[in-house]
């Protein structure tokens, strides 16, 4: 049974970010449809290892996150692992909206005039953000968009399916290393929505459970594999059976 830690919810349009324990859960929940929410990891222990999309996508064969997929850093370890998803479908190429681009397509709405109902990009949240921590501009790397869905035509252009995502959708991750989180609930780069989306996410803390030998992560790729036996070297953890001759048990002895 996972304990409830913390409970938050995040209107649409703004940011936040939180620091994750290993071994503890991170449910995200769409409440009304129609959310995106952008993530950034870094190891707080050295803040130059960072969430690393490339790497994350090569190493697992696709293009996109769901169930079972692992968010590799850039030292090759599990950031976090995709361990519950009722939406299916994540994307983590197209970045942030900017600050520009927002402008141009929801008009400039200013704190000092509209308070809470100012319009902020992606963007503005995450240098928001960073900046609590001593980091700036040159360490936001490419994010994960959860709850978007980003597709492909036949002749590579890239198009946001605004009916993908239905209220009530989840993700769960279950996070490998401590991690600095940094997260907000901006739009979408690729929504075609004239009016400013505001959708709000509701953010779970829970306690979570060891890795197993069935874990959907550990068994979804051999490369996911081999980041989880990265962590254990990093943190210089016991080895657990599953981790031993590519999965083979070993005796006990």
């Amino acid at each position: 049974m996972n304990a409830l830690l913390y409970e938050y919810t995040m209107p649409g349009g703004h940011h936040w970010s939180l620091r994750m324990r290993r071994g503890n859960l991170l449910r995200l929940t769409d409440v009304a449809g129609g959310a995106n929410v952008g993530m950034l990891c870094y190891n707080p222990e050295n803040l130059l290892e960072r969430y690393n999309a490339p790497d994350t996508l090569k190493a697992q064969h696709t293009f996109r996150l769901g169930l079972g997929n692992c968010l590799y850093s850039d030292m090759g370890r599990s950031m976090a692992s995709i361990i519950e998803d009722s939406h299916g479908w994540h994307d983590t190429v197209c970045g942030n909206l900017s600050k520009r681009q927002c402008r141009e397509q929801y008009g400039h709405h200013s704190y000092q005039t509209h308070r809470n109902g100012w319009t902020l990009s992606g963007e503005e949240s995450f240098l928001v953000e960073l900046g609590k921590y001593g980091l700036g501009e040159r360490d936001m790397a490419a994010n994960v968009n959860f709850f978007s869905k980003v597709i492909s035509d036949d002749n590579g252009k890239l198009h946001y399916d605004d009916s993908a995502c239905q209220a009530g959708a989840q993700v769960t991750l279950r996070f490998d290393m401590d991690a600095l989180v940094l997260l907000h609930t901006c739009p979408h780069p690729l929504n075609p929505a004239r009016e400013y989306p505001r959708r709000r996410v509701q953010v779970q803390l829970l306690t979570g459970d060891p890795i197993s030998d069935g874990d959907v992560c550990l068994n979804h790729r051999p490369e996911n594999r081999r980041a989880l036996e990265n962590n254990r070297l990093y943190y210089q953890d016991a080895r657990p059976s599953f981790l031993v001759d590519g999965g083979q048990h070993d005796s006990g002895k």
